[in-house]
């Protein structure tokens, strides 16, 4: 049985102020939670402050990003070991608009991945595709490609400490979501894929749907059988709505 994992990933919002505001209102709706994983992702400059916020709950700590180094003189970038240091479960790494933005390669995903179960903190492995591609019938080229890449450095003993989140890059912040059929579909061909990578570990990696999830979406989303979580941007920023989110509320009011 897969745990679900419902990830908020806060981009670059919220100040240390507003981080820790987030989680005092947050944490009440997460008691009696044991049954899904949940884990914020804030910005690098309110890691501390938030790890501490979250020492004495069942609430995990991620970095949105990590260096593909050890060490060394790269100004800026942020080593494996000090997220770990920091108290980081997971980060996130291939993130779309890591890739579109920054132009990050399935060679440096594939090393950053590597380093973090080396230190201990479990990445979690964004794929997905463009409209441009889904249009010409790509999705699959480009998930299996991406895939295939960006875990070529995790061993099979390890594989069921990463996350993999499939983000059709068409639905991110854009109101357009795969719908729960069209996002299971994907789903489906990524365990395929892990199946054929890592044998029988596949059937316990979790695979996390992002693009547009909101509190409205998020309980047909999660009634697929191969849909173990979500990877939540804009509908993660707010307590209320991020809590309707990790409960698969719906858009009712949390009790």
């Amino acid at each position: 049985m897969r745990r679900p994992i419902l990830a908020a990933n806060w981009k670059m919002y919220k100040t240390v102020g507003e981080a820790l505001a987030f989680v005092r209102e947050f944490l009440p709706y997460t008691r009696g939670m044991d049954s899904v994983e949940i884990v914020l992702a804030p910005p690098f400059t309110a890691l501390e402050p938030v790890a501490r916020a979250l020492a004495a709950t069942s609430v995990k700590l991620a970095a949105q990003n990590v260096a593909a180094h050890e060490e060394g003189a790269f100004t800026g970038e942020v080593a494996p070991r000090m997220l770990a240091d920091l108290g980081c479960t997971y980060t996130i790494v291939g993130h779309s608009e890591r890739r579109q933005l920054f132009a990050e390669t399935d060679h440096a995903i594939a090393r950053k991945a590597e380093l973090l179960l080396a230190h201990g903190v479990r990445p979690i492995v964004c794929v997905g595709e463009t409209l441009a591609q889904r249009e010409s019938g790509q999705t699959f080229e480009v998930v299996g490609t991406q895939l295939e890449a960006s875990l070529s450095r995790i061993p099979v003993e390890r594989a069921e400490e990463v996350v993999i989140a499939y983000e059709p890059v068409w639905a991110i912040g854009t109101g357009k979501t795969a719908t729960p059929a069209l996002a299971q579909e994907v789903h489906a061909f990524v365990r395929e894929r892990l199946g054929k990578t890592f044998g029988a570990a596949a059937a316990q990696m979790r695979i996390q749907y992002g693009g547009s999830v909101k509190p409205d979406n998020v309980y047909a989303l999660m009634a697929e059988q191969d849909i173990d979580g979500a990877l939540v941007g804009g509908a993660s920023l707010d307590p209320v709505s991020f809590s309707r989110i990790v409960r698969f509320d719906g858009p009712e009011e949390p009790q």
